[in-house]
């Protein structure tokens, strides 16, 4: 079934009118029935998100979560591939889509919407509209988390979420080598910025471990990450190595945390999750946070 008519989820559809007096300033509600959202950002492509996102929710799940998952990478979804999902999402009543479930979680992504080789070449208001549905008219039902897979950089898709959602925090990736680094500490600033918490950083593609010698190789470097995270006084919250398996179940569409929740790179992830999900009992211990207001300094 197509998405709802007059929605700009529908392919080629228009973005509708933002009101006159809509922005920065006008505070927004969380998701109805959603207790926290966790935004998964890095600061450049390449590096692992999407991968460590799904694997984070679905480690979250593991720990006793009911969990969702919001592909909010408009120009370049990927949670139809790694959690080998197809088929549109079914309107429900009137505007209101049902998603679709992926190992347990309740899922929504633009590639639901559109096939895999079409381009979605629209401007930033189309965007901004597109990810406001895919939040507000989406049942997403009684949720503990919905774990948004953020697209690469600092642009409107993030400051958007900062805007229509009070976050409960982000968690933001990056590989040990400098250059990564340099873009992940973009990222985490933007967050601060926008008054959302950083509830640490992930290394992922850590280190090499030869299958055949079992030698050690620090492709990338090593320790970057957490180095930075002890600079800036974040929290680490766990190296995820480069690893076959990880890679070759990702390219499934079935995540190792699923195709092998006993073993150890399941476990690498349950831990990520463990201290994301505390980081964010840590923060509302700390006083009720209201939706952030975005401030332009010149």
């Amino acid at each position: 079934a197509p998405a709802p008519r007059g929605s700009p989820m529908a392919a080629g559809g228009a973005a509708p009118r933002t009101p006159a007096g809509a922005g920065a300033q006008q505070q927004k509600p969380g998701v109805p029935g959603v207790d926290a959202i966790i935004a998964v950002a890095s600061g450049k492509g390449g590096v692992g998100k999407s991968t460590t996102a799904v694997n984070l929710a679905l480690a979250l799940q593991a720990n006793g979560l009911r969990v969702g998952m919001l592909d909010a990478d408009i120009y370049g979804p990927s949670l139809p591939r790694l959690l080998h999902l197809s088929g549109k999402p079914e309107p429900l009543h009137g505007r209101v889509l049902k998603p679709l479930d992926g190992y347990g979680m309740k899922v929504m992504s633009m590639g639901f919407l559109v096939d895999e080789d079409t381009p979605m070449i629209w401007r930033g208001p189309m965007v901004v509209s597109a990810l406001t549905q895919m939040l507000r008219e989406v049942a997403w039902g009684e949720l503990d988390v919905i774990v948004v897979d953020m697209p690469p950089g600092t642009g409107d898709a993030q400051l958007t979420m900062a805007q229509q959602v009070p976050l409960a925090g982000a968690v933001i990736v990056s590989t040990p080598q400098d250059l990564a680094l340099i873009d992940a500490r973009k990222g985490l600033n933007m967050f601060r910025r926008v008054d959302v918490p950083v509830l640490g950083i992930v290394e992922n593609m850590s280190y090499f471990v030869c299958p055949h010698c079992g030698g050690r190789s620090d492709i990338f470097g090593h320790g970057g990450a957490e180095a930075e995270a002890g600079r800036i006084g974040t929290p680490f919250l766990g190296a995820v190595p480069l690893h076959m398996e990880i890679r070759e179940r990702s390219d499934a569409g079935v995540p190792v945390v699923v195709a092998d929740p006993d073993g150890p790179h399941a476990a690498i992830y349950r831990e990520i999750a463990r201290k994301a999900w505390d980081g964010v009992q840590a923060h509302r211990a700390g006083g009720t946070r209201q939706a952030p207001r975005i401030v332009i300094e010149e």
